[in-house]
């Protein structure tokens, strides 16, 4: 079992997934501050102040002065704006995504293309093959 276990781990897809996560979960508090403190203040400021995170509608009828008092009072809510911002930062995540699997597509068609060009150009010799062919030709001129 512990033989699985190690050959398990050790296939390549399994690392990278690892560090798919890792990465993923780094990306993730990057988006977030991105979210809550560059680009939610200025919509805030052009919505007159609103903070996204504090808007909610309690469910007990009650008025609370903020998300956290009705919270505290334990009244049920509906937190519309923790929704708002939680798909703005899906939006981030998406376009992030979008532009990075557009530069892969882009490094893929540039290594199509040159292995479509590349078969038509025989390789450069090696240095050393150069090298000889000189002394080949020197000694061939000497001769004659």
């Amino acid at each position: 079992m512990i033989k699985e276990f190690q050959e398990f781990i050790a296939r390549g897809n399994v690392i990278d997934m690892a560090v798919g996560i890792i990465m993923g979960a780094a990306f993730t508090t990057i988006v977030n501050s991105a979210v809550k403190d560059v680009i939610m203040p200025p919509i805030g400021l052009a919505t007159g102040g609103v903070d996204f995170t504090n808007l909610f509608v309690a469910l007990d009828g009650k008025a609370y002065a903020s998300l956290a008092a009705a919270q505290a009072a334990a009244a049920p809510t509906l937190n519309y704006g923790i929704f708002i911002n939680a798909i703005i930062n899906f939006l981030i995540v998406a376009i992030a995504v979008f532009f990075l699997v557009k530069a892969v597509n882009e490094m893929r068609r540039r290594l199509e293309r040159k292995q479509e060009v590349a078969p038509d150009v025989p390789p450069a010799p090696p240095p050393q093959e150069v090298l000889l062919r000189e002394i080949r030709d020197l000694l061939a001129n000497r001769a004659s």
